[in-house]
């Protein structure tokens, strides 16, 4: 490719009077040549798949950043558990106990540094949910791999209307240095579909609602055929400007080029699969205005959609950031004066652990908010929780000492009859994590050698 040769960074691919956005390529520098600068409308998402059994078997994750104080988080006794053994933490969940399964002793190994220095929130959060280290850089070449998520989004998401749902309470980014010369990238996001491309999430309930349901529009059944046919047209015509594009590109960026057809491709895929799905259903529940400005309201008002997302089978899978990590958010009305991260290392002071305390305690509340609502949900003969795998926790234990093994790991829900839980699960020191991924993999049909860094599966899920 010519040194002279460059893409700006607004470039499109054009077609039938719209546009899609290239992802960041080395070829755009600043004095590029400007293409057409327009905005394209989101395709929609669906494809036919397979459930587990007579219901559905859904997956959750959701990520708390700067660890989670154990004392407080792990019962004292292991084996079946009632509500006076809840600690203080997970008191909380006094409703549900019986459909919470406490997991100790598990570790991420890829969030340690590997001779790269500084790091461990950056490499947390990037690890948590594909076991595997990131590539250290602030600049564009971001490297992880896939999450255990979007692998099973790949297998069995063309079921639902969307393979995936990704939710945060902060934006995302994909660029800058957030932690000890890591992108924020990796600090912002937990959801990867590939080695360079991080998960955008959604933050805004409004914008969450009409990707679930689509707007009242879309619920009309000839404006929604309409709208497929023309996001159908937009592939058809910019798969050309694609290809002639392709052509002037270098080997570095015809990789990143391929992973976006790629990802355009499997749009087209459901796209089709959308009409056989037909119209979206419309749900029990109005349209958000916005996103909130009490953090409460906000964190529940997305549990309330997700929750409503699994009952109505809009989706599967989705994830939960309940911050980015390292995150130094305050919690005022809890007495704490300090930002979250700042108190995290508390330095063994007793009002520093004291309010991640409160904190940690705040976030569950939380959690335990939305546990209860799967609870709530009547699904054949037993509940959407008893279908659903609902995994919570940190990918640092004590954000004092940074480190990640014995991590405050917990699931809620029966998997589909697969999961014993109202139990406190105890492993072996440094079992990995992804060793319980590909244990809840096949709980909903997708069989794996390995993942991440597994080593084989979690025994005793099951009494």
């Amino acid at each position: 490719m010519s040194a002279k040769w460059s893409l700006s960074r607004r470039t499109m691919l054009r077609g039938l009077g719209t546009a899609i956005a290239l992802p960041m390529l080395d070829a755009m520098v600043p004095g590029g040549v400007v293409q057409a600068a327009s905005s394209a409308g989101e395709a929609a998402a669906g494809a036919a798949g397979a459930s587990v059994g007579s219901a559905p078997v859904r997956m959750a994750f959701v990520f708390t950043p700067n660890g989670i104080n154990l004392p407080y988080f792990q019962p004292g006794k292991v084996g079946a558990i009632t509500a006076a053994d809840l600690p203080p933490t997970l008191a909380p969940l006094k409703n549900v106990y019986k459909q919470i399964t406490v997991l100790s002793g598990l570790a991420q190994d890829n969030a340690r540094s590997k001779g790269d220095g500084a790091g461990d929130h950056a490499r947390s959060a990037a690890a948590f949910l594909t076991g595997l280290h990131p590539y250290k850089t602030a600049g564009a070449n971001i490297r992880l791999g896939t999450s255990v998520d979007q692998v099973a989004a790949e297998k069995i998401g063309g079921a639902t209307r969307l393979p995936s749902i990704e939710l945060g309470m902060d934006k995302g980014q994909t660029a800058g240095q957030c932690d000890s010369g890591y992108s924020c990238a990796y600090v912002t996001n937990i959801s990867w579909r590939s080695r360079t491309q991080p998960m955008p999430k959604v933050v805004d309930p409004a914008e969450l609602f009409e990707r679930l349901f689509g707007s009242a529009d879309e619920r009309d059944p000839k404006v929604y055929e309409k709208k497929l046919k023309y996001r159908k047209s937009i592939l058809d015509f910019v798969a050309e400007d694609t290809r002639r594009l392709d052509r002037e590109l270098g080997k570095s960026d015809h990789q990143k080029l391929e992973e976006f057809t790629t990802s355009i491709r499997e749009i087209e895929k459901r796209v089709e699969a959308a009409q056989k799905l037909g119209v979206p259903k419309t749900p029990d529940m109005t349209r958000p205005e916005g996103i909130p400005q009490d953090f409460q309201e906000h964190m529940r008002l997305m549990y309330d959609l997700l929750a409503l997302a699994f009952q109505m089978d809009v989706t599967r899978i989705g994830t939960v950031m309940v911050a980015r990590e390292g995150s130094n958010r305050q919690y005022p009305w809890l007495g704490v004066k300090e930002g979250h991260h700042t108190m995290s290392h508390h330095g063994g002071k007793a009002e520093k652990i004291e309010a991640i305390r409160k904190i940690d305690r705040f976030h569950m509340e939380q959690f335990a908010y939305f546990v209860e609502k799967l609870a709530g949900m009547k699904e054949g003969d037993g509940t959407v929780l008893d279908n659903c795998m609902v995994l919570a926790g940190s990918g640092i234990c004590d954000g004092n000492r940074h480190n990640h093994d014995n991590l405050p790991i917990m699931m809620a829900g029966g998997g589909g009859g697969l999961v014993t839980p109202g139990r406190h699960v105890t492993y072996s020191e440094q079992t990995p994590l992804c060793n319980l991924y590909l244990s809840m993999l096949d709980r909903v049909g997708v069989r794996l050698d390995r993942f991440g860094d597994s080593t084989g599966r979690l025994t005793a899920l099951t009494a």
